[in-house]
């Protein structure tokens, strides 16, 4: 993969508020930063993958390449619909995750949800693509991945990981989320 290939990573960060921070960064393959983008999506909701598909519209960058999530569940199972996002932004999405669940996401629907919240969560994952297993950097990562094989999802994930297992994209998106809900918090509680 050229150095300059673009990736937006999109992580979130949520604390005890009804909204969770969703932080986008733009980074090349040869890891330089270029951009950001923020949004949020409800707690618990389902509207994840509109917030993120609206974080990607405001960004306005066609030059990136590649989408990466941190997950597939952000902000209490308000699942993402990785196939209607990569429709929408023509794109490969790649939904990247970091722990080997002994339970999977749908068990986990299942204990915390019921009825129609329930229903509609599990159709969306019942969607989306299955996990492959992927080692680099010597970690085990899972990715889901549309609009690419897995082979080229593959070498999208190794391409932008540079150590400790974490795709660089994400690591910094993450780091963002954090801050800019940091911000978003002490902020709000100097107006009151």
């Amino acid at each position: 993969m050229k150095p300059g290939t673009r990736a937006l990573g999109v992580a979130e960060s949520f604390g005890d508020g009804p909204r969770s921070t969703l932080g986008g960064a733009v980074v090349r393959a040869d890891r330089a930063v270029e951009a950001f983008e923020f949004g949020t999506c409800t707690v618990g909701g389902t509207d994840s993958t509109a917030a993120v598909g609206d974080l990607w519209t405001r960004l306005d960058r066609p030059d990136v390449r590649w989408l990466l999530l941190a997950g597939i569940a952000p902000a209490w199972f308000n699942v993402l619909d990785i196939r209607s996002l990569g429709e929408r932004l023509d794109r490969p999405v790649l939904a990247v995750t970091f722990e080997a669940s002994d339970e999977s996401l749908s068990a986990a629907l299942e204990r915390e949800l019921s009825g129609d919240a329930l229903a509609e969560r599990r159709a969306t994952f019942e969607r989306q693509p299955p996990r492959t297993r992927l080692h680099v950097d010597g970690e085990t990562l899972f990715v889901r991945a549309v609009g690419c094989s897995d082979d080229e999802a593959h070498e999208a994930v190794r391409a932008f990981t540079h150590e400790g297992g974490r795709p660089e994209p994400l690591r910094v998106a993450k780091e963002a989320a954090r801050a800019a809900r940091a911000f978003r918090e002490r902020e709000g509680g100097r107006r009151r």
